[in-house]
């Protein structure tokens, strides 16, 4: 079955189904999320995309990201995704939610309301490599310099997302 991608009005509201490639193909607006894990020296757990990957395939970004599945809450969504990907769970903390658009390669575009969540986790990840070429543990601060000095290293949606992230860590309380 194809995944598919839950469409929505810019407040969130489900006004729909649609497989996942085609929203992607035709930019439309769906409901996403993006996963912070940091451990306790605040560094954040970056991964480098698996090279084979259909779009931004060997980019940094997020320790992951991904769409929830109808019926699916973001929460439940983000900690699938993580054991999907990096191998293991934990607790994620919704934290803000914003809406984007980046032209992607392949003749993509992500046109997404992108939920951002962190987490807390101090061991080392287990990763898929259907899905993770790498890892990585970063400052936060550090990954704001590096994606200034080397843009081309960092997934598109990344870029956008840190600045917000970036402002959050530094601004709010960012405990869990």
């Amino acid at each position: 079955m194809l995944e598919q991608v839950i469409l929505v009005d810019t407040d969130d509201n489900p006004i729909g189904l649609m497989e996942k490639m085609e929203a992607h193909r035709k930019a439309k607006l769906h409901r996403a999320f993006s996963v912070f894990a940091m451990n306790d020296r605040n560094e954040i757990m970056l991964q480098r995309r698996a090279l084979h990957k259909y779009h931004s395939g060997g980019l940094w970004t997020n320790t992951c990201c991904s769409h929830p599945r109808d019926g699916e809450t973001v929460e439940e969504a983000a900690k699938r995704r993580l054991m999907e990907e990096m191998g293991f769970t934990c607790e994620v903390k919704r934290v803000f939610s914003f809406i984007y658009k980046a032209e992607l390669d392949n003749e993509l575009t992500e046109h997404e309301l992108d939920h951002v969540l962190i987490a807390r986790y101090n061991k080392q990840p287990e990763i898929n490599p259907d899905e993770v070429d790498s890892y990585e543990w970063k400052s936060v601060d550090w990954v704001a310099d590096d994606i200034k000095a080397n843009p081309h290293n960092y997934t598109e949606w990344f870029k956008i997302i840190y600045d917000r992230f970036l402002n959050f860590w530094h601004n709010e309380n960012h405990g869990l």
